[in-house]
């Protein structure tokens, strides 16, 4: 006949709860370990800027359009349409002369540069600029539209925002 202490002895280590509470968090580290790399791995990025003088002049020509779209009275508005799959541009100006007949539209993702997107899109007969409605990832978005000598800037909630204002940045 066996008693309760021979019961106690003869428990495997594999039945017993503590044991398997002292292995889990080690192996729960390691588990988000992996999946970490493997996100780590999937994400594009993107590069961070080697020449930061050449980004430093850059960035003073970036100023000098944004000037130049304030002085011409730029503004302009950005549609999303869901149902035609088309985006919609308009813009006004103190002189229509003013407005390009090409712009450079860049969608540029908050967090990750390797999804953004770039498209360039030519004036229509009515005065608009019309292109198929980019595939755009959750999150937030800075939103340029640019001649080559002035921009307008914005920014967008996908898939809460519909549209954006599109303004010279502040000087």
């Amino acid at each position: 006949m066996h008693t309760k202490h021979d019961k106690e002895q003869s428990i495997r280590w594999y039945r017993e709860p503590f044991v398997w509470l002292l292995i889990a968090f080690p192996l729960t580290a390691v588990v988000a370990g992996f999946i970490t790399l493997g996100l780590a791995i999937s994400s594009d990025d993107g590069v961070v800027e080697d020449d930061y003088y050449l980004r430093g002049k850059e960035i003073n020509r970036v100023l000098a359009r944004d000037q130049a779209a304030a002085t011409r009275g730029l503004e302009g508005r950005v549609e999303l349409d869901d149902a035609q799959h088309q985006l919609l541009i308009r813009l006004t100006a103190r002189d229509p002369a003013t407005i390009a007949d090409n712009v450079e539209l860049k969608f540029l993702h908050a967090t990750r540069s390797g999804i953004d997107r770039i498209l360039i899109l030519a004036r229509q007969s009515d005065g608009s600029y019309r292109a198929p409605l980019p595939q755009l990832a959750q999150g937030h978005w800075n939103v340029q539209l640019a001649a080559q000598d002035w921009r307008l800037v914005g920014s967008l909630r996908i898939p809460k925002d519909r549209g954006l204002d599109l303004r010279p940045a502040m000087l």
